[in-house]
C-alpha cells in the first residue's frame, strides 16, 4: 500500500463496499436497500483518489463537477465544502449519488481503475449530500442570488432536466417559472424511481433546493392544454422556454392480449405505486392488482424495478422475461445483482408472441417462443432469432410491460413550428439545445428518448447556458421593461 501524504490516509485497491440492507428482509420493505457510507468510510475511500492534473473523471461527467476536488476535500473531512464544489455543477446530489450510473461515465475514467477498482465517485458525492441533509440548522449555499436580469424563463416539465435548466438560470439572475402537469414536482424522480433506490423525501428536499434560488412551480399546469408555448410567449411575456417534458409515454409490443385486465405498462405500474403510494393501500386510495406470480417484460433498469416493487407488494414469484441472453442486458449490474439476491427469477431467450386470458377478460399467462442469439443489430447486441416449435406457455396473474418509453406528443401538437423526428422527439441542437422555434429550446428524454437522469441533467444544464447567451445577446425586450420582474 501506499501512503497519501496529504491526509496520511492509506490508498486500498479495493473500493469500499456499500453497507445494504439485508436481502431476505428488503424484499419485504421499501426501505431504502443501499444504506450509505459513514463518516470513516467517507473518508477512506475519498482518499483513493490519485488527484490527477488532468481530470479524466470529471471529463466523464456529464454536469462537470470537478472531482478530484470534492473528493480532496471530502478525504480531509471537510464535507461542507466538498458538497459546495459539487453544487456548484449539480443540483441534484442526493439525486445522482443514488441512480446515476456512474460506472459507465466518471468511474470508467477514473485512472485508479486502469489497475484497480476505481474510486466510489458516486457513494462518496451520495455522503455528501446526505451530510449537508442532516445539518438542519446550516445549510450551505453554494452561490449568492444575483440581481434579477429582468428576464423571464419558462420550463416545461419538472424532471431532472427541468430542475437543472431552472436552477442554472436562476444563478444567472432570471426569472424562472417551471410548469408540472401532475401535482409534485420531481418528474420520473418521482413517479419512476422505487422508494427503495430513491426516497422521496431525497427528491423533496433537493426540489426545495432549487425554489429556494427563487424558482417558482406551478403543478397542476398541463402545458398544451392550459397554456400553449406560443401563449407563454406570446401573452404572458416569457422571453424563453425550455421543453423538459422527458419520456412518459409508454410503449407495448403490438400483440394480442395486451388490453386484457391484470396488464400494465411499467410507467403505470410504478407511478400507482411510487407517486400514488398504492403498497399503503387502503390508507392510500390507488390499488394495485399483483397476484401470486408477476412477469416483467424487458430487462432495463425499469423492468429491475418493476420486478422488485412486484416482490414488495407481496407477489410470491416476479419473473423477468427477456429475449435476449444476461449478458445483452441494458440494466445496470448493480440493479440485476440485487434482483438476484432479492429472489427475482430470470428467464432468458424468451419473449411472448401472444398475452392470455380468462373469460373474464383477466390475464392469465402468456405464449412464449424460445430463441436464440444470431449477428450484432445497430446497437452492438446480438440479435435474436425465433426458434421454430418452440412455442409454450408462461403463467401469470400480472403481466408489466418494460419495454421502453417515448416522448409524450402533447406539446409538439400544440406548438408551432416545432420540429419533431418519426418518433415523436423534438428535434434540437445537440450543440445548443436551440429547436426549430426561435426562443424554444429542449433537452432530456424529450429529444433523446429515454436515457438516464444525468445526462438529462446534462441537457438542463446545456439548454440553460443556451437560454443565458440567447438572451443577452438577442436583445429582447424585456418583460413590460421593468427590472426585476
Amino acid at each position: 500500500m501506499t501512503e497519501k501524504k496529504k491526509t496520511g490516509i492509506k490508498i486500498i485497491p479495493s473500493k469500499n463496499p456499500m453497507p445494504l440492507q439485508d436481502h431476505k428482509l428488503r424484499a419485504s420493505n421499501f426501505d431504502e436497500v443501499a444504506l450509505g457510507y459513514d463518516y470513516e468510510t467517507a473518508v477512506a475511500e475519498a482518499s483513493r483518489c490519485l488527484q490527477c492534473k488532468n481530470a479524466p473523471c470529471s471529463r466523464g461527467c456529464p454536469v462537470e463537477i470537478d472531482i478530484p476536488e470534492f473528493l480532496r476535500l471530502a478525504a480531509l473531512g471537510n464535507f461542507k465544502a466538498a458538497i459546495s464544489k459539487i453544487k456548484e455543477k449539480n443540483t441534484l446530489p442526493g439525486v445522482c449519488g443514488r441512480v446515476c450510473p456512474q460506472e459507465s461515465q466518471c468511474e470508467k475514467d477514473c485512472t485508479l481503475g486502469i489497475k484497480h477498482q476505481p474510486v466510489s465517485i458516486g457513494r462518496v458525492e451520495r455522503f455528501c449530500a446526505d451530510f449537508e441533509l442532516a445539518d438542519k440548522e446550516d445549510k450551505i449555499t453554494n452561490k449568492l442570488i444575483p440581481p434579477s436580469s429582468g428576464y423571464k424563463v419558462a420550463i416545461v416539465g419538472s424532471g431532472p432536466a427541468g430542475l437543472t435548466c431552472a436552477a442554472d438560470l436562476a444563478k444567472e439572475g432570471h426569472r424562472v417559472t417551471v410548469f408540472e402537469a401532475l401535482h409534485v414536482a420531481g418528474g420520473v424522480l418521482m413517479y419512476g424511481i422505487p422508494e427503495f433506490r430513491l426516497p422521496k423525501g431525497i427528491v423533496e428536499a433537493e426540489v426545495k433546493n432549487v425554489v429556494d434560488l427563487g424558482v417558482e412551480i406551478e403543478l397542476n399546469s398541463v402545458v398544451g392544454r392550459l397554456v400553449t408555448i406560443d401563449q407563454l410567449l406570446d401573452e404572458e411575456g416569457y422571453n424563453a422556454v425550455f421543453i423538459g417534458t422527458g419520456a412518459g409515454l409508454p410503449y407495448f409490443m403490438g400483440i394480442p392480449g395486451e388490453n386484457l385486465c391484470g396488464v400494465y405498462s411499467a410507467n403505470e405500474f410504478l407511478t400507482r405505486t411510487n407517486l400514488m403510494k398504492a403498497y399503503l393501500f387502503p390508507q392510500w386510495d390507488t390499488p394495485i392488482k399483483i397476484g401470486k406470480r408477476v412477469v416483467v417484460l424487458g430487462g432495463g433498469n425499469v423492468a429491475m424495478d418493476a420486478a422488485r416493487t412486484a416482490l414488495r407488494l407481496g407477489a410470491e414469484e416476479s419473473i423477468i422475461v427477456y429475449r435476449r441472453s444476461e449478458k445483452e442486458l441494458p440494466a445496470r449490474a448493480e440493479e440485476v445483482e440485487h434482483a438476484y439476491e432479492e429472489g427475482v427469477k430470470f428467464y432468458y431467450l424468451t419473449n411472448p408472441v401472444k398475452l392470455l386470458g380468462d373469460e373474464d377478460g383477466i390475464v392469465s399467462g402468456m405464449e412464449c417462443l424460445k430463441y436464440e442469439l444470431g449477428e450484432p443489430d445497430a446497437t452492438g447486441r446480438r440479435s435474436p432469432i425465433a426458434v421454430k416449435g418452440s412455442e409454450h406457455i408462461i403463467e401469470a396473474d400480472t403481466i408489466v410491460v418494460a419495454i421502453g418509453q417515448g416522448p409524450n406528443e402533447l406539446v409538439p401538437m400544440t406548438t408551432k413550428g416545432l420540429e419533431t423526428n418519426k418518433k415523436g422527439n423534438i428535434i434540437a441542437d445537440p450543440e445548443t439545445g436551440a429547436t426549430s422555434r426561435p426562443g424554444v429550446f429542449a433537452g432530456g428524454d424529450v429529444v433523446t428518448g429515454a436515457a438516464t437522469v444525468i445526462l438529462a441533467m446534462g441537457a438542463g444544464k446545456l439548454g440553460a447556458k443556451s437560454i443565458h447567451e440567447y438572451l443577452l445577446n438577442s436583445k429582447i425586450d424585456k418583460p413590460l421593461g421593468r427590472e426585476g420582474n
